[in-house]
């Protein structure tokens, strides 16, 4: 069902005049990709959009793509099979890459479970333009929080090849930013973030 069709032969790309560099000049502020992955319940979308919130106020041009709005439209056709998830993540990787060459400040906020599809992700993007954030929470913690119940269907066996219980979650090695989500405020969470994009020198060093 999720076979890729073979490339026709007969595509070639097509190079625009209107480069990602002029993009950027005219939003005046570089483009990049955020990558939040964590558990369900680690807190990725509410950090993924209280970062986005921020830099809106300053006139930054931003999107985010959040794992269930996703798959409301672009990936409603996938499950939650280990296949799925890997299909799941690349299409997400090649929509972030365009909205890269658009001169966004893309966040997604994914479990995205597997360092290799991570990986390939970050493949896709210029050197320093993916910025992995793992928003680390312990399992306990977001089973207790479990904002949407899921934890609970998933130990009653209603849910199946739920990550952190029956499938695995796979943490990044070295990701570009960790943030404790179980110790620090969200605000103190979005701060982190921010400090680093003016650290890459995505935004200015003063807003």
């Amino acid at each position: 069902m999720n076979k890729q069709p073979d490339k026709s032969p007969n595509t070639v790309w097509h190079r625009a005049t209107v480069t990602r560099q002029r993009r950027e000049q005219k939003n005046a502020h570089k483009s990049a990709v955020l990558w939040f992955t964590g558990l369900s319940g680690s807190g990725k979308s509410t950090l993924a959009h209280a970062v986005e919130e921020h830099l809106h106020q300053y006139g930054l041009n931003t999107f985010v793509l959040d794992g269930d709005n996703v798959r409301h439209g672009l990936c409603s056709d996938l499950g939650f099979s280990d296949k799925d998830r890997k299909e799941n993540i690349r299409r997400i990787s090649e929509t972030a890459k365009l909205l890269l060459e658009a001169g966004v400040i893309t966040l997604t906020a994914f479990i995205s479970p597997f360092k290799t599809e991570r990986a390939i992700a970050r493949s896709l993007m210029p050197d320093g333009d993916f910025i992995e954030i793992h928003c680390f929470c312990p399992l306990p913690v977001c089973e207790q929080r479990d904002v949407k119940g899921l934890y609970k269907k998933a130990r009653l066996g209603e849910i199946k090849e739920f990550t952190g219980i029956s499938s695995p979650y796979e943490e990044p090695e070295n990701p570009d930013l960790r943030i404790d989500t179980n110790l620090l405020t969200l605000e103190e969470s979005v701060q982190q973030v921010i400090s680093l994009l003016r650290v890459r020198n995505i935004l200015p060093a003063k807003e």
